[in-house]
């Protein structure tokens, strides 16, 4: 089976990311899009597995395969976990309702992690900016101001909201340029710092729920088996092996 043919026929659940989720969008913004697939279970008989994630058909689009996608949410990847909590979801089935209603057995303190990890990667880059140019690239500093919002809120609330509300303006006068860069740091810092505090008393659990995610992606798989259409057809070597192993030879167990 192509890849194309995965996402076009097997897509649970596909939603806009990008400036149009985060609340952020202008003019000339792309639309990002996003989604997940369930791969058919007799792929995985094969020695050939189907892909962890699939680019396109569509520009500006990119899917991964379930398993892979939960495996990156209970690691508290910032980008799958937003992916999560689109707010412009675009096409969900049976199976991507029960996934989106496992939100919160993936969300856990481990974002203080992952998400303070990948915005002091990003700090370091525009850092190096502001040293060779006197600026940083201001779309990045927008975006890190986004993620750790983000982040210091969900830890305080145990909910993930990636549209940015209120703050838009704000964010869009960075982007812009015209938030001179020791007030934008100053903002980076405190941000940083409120995060910090929000991780020690933070209503999310220690760790995501591992079990129950499991439980929905064996039951899935299980489902996928019983409704199972891909033909695996004959193998050419069949009828050597049964020339090599006559029937009565066969042993059941």
């Amino acid at each position: 089976m192509q890849p194309e043919a995965l996402v076009r026929d097997h897509t649970i659940y596909s939603c806009v990311m990008g400036s149009r989720a985060f609340g952020l969008a202008t003019d000339g913004s792309d639309t990002d899009r996003r989604g997940v697939f369930l791969a058919p279970t007799s792929l995985y008989w094969r020695f050939e597995k189907p892909p962890t994630h699939v680019e396109g058909p569509a520009e500006e689009q990119f899917s991964w395969e379930l398993e892979h996608f939960c495996s990156l949410a209970l690691r508290a990847n910032p980008n799958i976990l937003e992916c999560l909590h689109s707010p412009l979801v675009e096409h969900v089935d049976a199976t991507g309702r029960e996934l989106l209603s496992l939100r919160d057995a993936f969300l856990s303190r481990r974002i203080h992690d992952t998400f303070a990890r990948y915005a002091l990667a990003q700090r370091k880059k525009i850092d190096a900016d502001v040293r060779t140019h006197g600026a940083p690239r201001w779309k990045h500093a927008m975006h890190l101001l986004r993620l750790l919002t983000s982040c210091r809120d969900a830890l305080r609330t145990g909910e993930l909201v990636i549209d940015v509300g209120g703050d838009r303006e704000r964010l869009l006068a960075v982007r812009r340029g015209e938030v001179p860069w020791p007030e934008a740091e100053s903002w980076m810092t405190r941000l940083a710092a409120e995060t910090d505090e929000a991780a020690t008393r933070s209503p999310l659990p220690p760790e995501p729920d591992r079990a129950r995610v499991e439980d929905f992606l064996v039951r899935t798989r299980r489902a996928s088996a019983l409704r199972e259409t891909v033909p695996l057809g004959p193998h050419p070597d069949d009828e050597a092996v049964q020339g090599v192993v006559p029937d009565r030879d066969v042993r059941q167990p």
